[in-house]
């Protein structure tokens, strides 16, 4: 006879909801700290259901916001200790342009925050990456350090150091309620489970738990069309994988940015994509995305005849990501106001991928009482007024 199966494990010192990269990187530093820690996905791994999957993001040191910038050499650095931790190459160094108007305020910034002098012009960008063509007047900043994460890859490689420290990692277990006090009980479709500290980091679905514990954070779900472009030339005009990323800034036919990476998912198609989206149910995200107009669509195909003419002006691939925004596109993360042991990472707003390492550093000193290792100022839950609903 098969020996009886145990009962399963109920207690931990921590539990983290949602398995995407932020809480996978939580869970890492929480286990690293010796923390007995359970990390919670409602879907079954791996899924494409969020926003940390498909094969590549930006990794880059230009920001216009400074505290962005002064994270970036921490989060270079954690990456390269995941890499060296499970022996993965997780990042390819491709360099990025930042293309805007001369003057434009927030190209000006990434400039200064990068700290450098040089900025490209058309025919000085166009000897050095013969794939881009800027409009007459316009200009380019390179950050040199600038490259792709490969994604998928370095979501399975934290959630295997995650475990090799002993942390419990289980999926397909959607919450279905959380109970506060000094020792939060969660409740899942497959068990309850008990730890004296929450951290948070659910996505698109992090508003509907905070309703749940009465706060009601500002955070809109956006379905992002992610497009990938067929080259006419396999190869040639520079693109493929000699190419470095790109992002624009203050272009009056993007007013949102669009960015772009080389060829590295699909051969011969470069991923150019609209930094905007149709707001979205989490849940109902598959149903609407069939049926839903597109008019980002039009606004890359105008931006690649225009700046990238060795390119297809149609999308050869289309597939579909989540990004979940606060009003200023910053972080939130803090403490709960009201439950001091439930932290909250999320509005991550298309721009967290490459910091996650710090964002998951910071999130467990928040959860353990620590003195955070940099500035928090701007992730406060307390800069958006009228949040914290009626007392539970």
């Amino acid at each position: 006879m098969a020996a009886p199966s145990q009962p399963q494990k109920s207690t931990y010192d921590v539990i983290v909801i949602g398995a995407g990269i932020q809480g996978s990187f939580t869970a890492y530093h929480l286990a690293q700290r010796h923390k007995d820690t359970l990390l919670l996905e409602q879907f079954l791994l791996p899924h494409s259901r969020g926003s940390s999957h498909g094969q590549s993001r930006i990794i880059r040191s230009a920001y216009p916001q400074e505290h962005y910038s002064r994270m970036m050499p921490d989060s270079f650095r954690l990456w390269q200790q995941l890499e060296a931790e499970t022996g993965t190459t997780l990042y390819r160094q491709t360099g990025l342009v930042v293309l805007g108007p001369p003057g434009e305020p927030e190209l000006e910034a990434c400039r200064r925050n990068l700290g450098v002098d040089e900025v490209l012009n058309a025919a000085a960008l166009a000897q050095r990456f013969p794939g881009f063509r800027l409009q007459a007047g316009q200009v380019a900043v390179l950050d040199s350090t600038a490259g792709v994460l490969f994604a998928d890859r370095a979501l399975r490689a934290v959630q295997e150091v995650f475990r090799r420290h002993g942390g419990t990692l289980r999926d397909g277990e959607k919450v279905l309620r959380i109970e506060p006090g000094a020792t939060v009980t969660v409740t899942t479709s497959s068990g309850v489970y008990k730890a004296p500290r929450l951290i948070i980091t659910a996505g698109a679905w992090t508003g509907a738990f905070m309703q749940q514990l009465g706060l009601r954070l500002p955070l809109q779900p956006l379905r992002i069309d992610v497009c990938y472009w067929r080259e006419k030339q396999p190869g040639s005009a520079g693109l493929g994988s000699v190419s470095p990323c790109f992002l624009t800034l203050g272009l009056s036919q993007a007013p949102h940015g669009i960015y772009g990476l080389p060829s590295i998912e699909y051969p011969g198609l470069m991923k150019v994509c609209h930094h905007h989206g149709s707001p979205t149910d989490p849940e109902k995200r598959d149903q609407a995305a069939s049926s839903a107009p597109r008019p980002d669509i039009a606004v890359l195909s105008r931006f690649i005849s225009s700046y990238l003419p060795g390119l297809e002006t149609q999308p050869a691939v289309m597939e579909t990501c989540l990004y979940t925004n606060t009003p200023d596109e910053d972080f939130i993360l803090d403490r709960h106001p009201k439950f001091s042991n439930i932290v909250i990472g999320a509005g991550f707003s298309g721009h967290g991928f490459k910091l996650a390492p710090v964002v998951g550093k910071l999130l467990c000193e928040l959860s353990l009482g620590e003195e955070p290792s940099h500035n928090m100022a701007h992730f406060a839950i307390t800069r958006f007024p009228g949040v914290l609903g009626a007392a539970l």
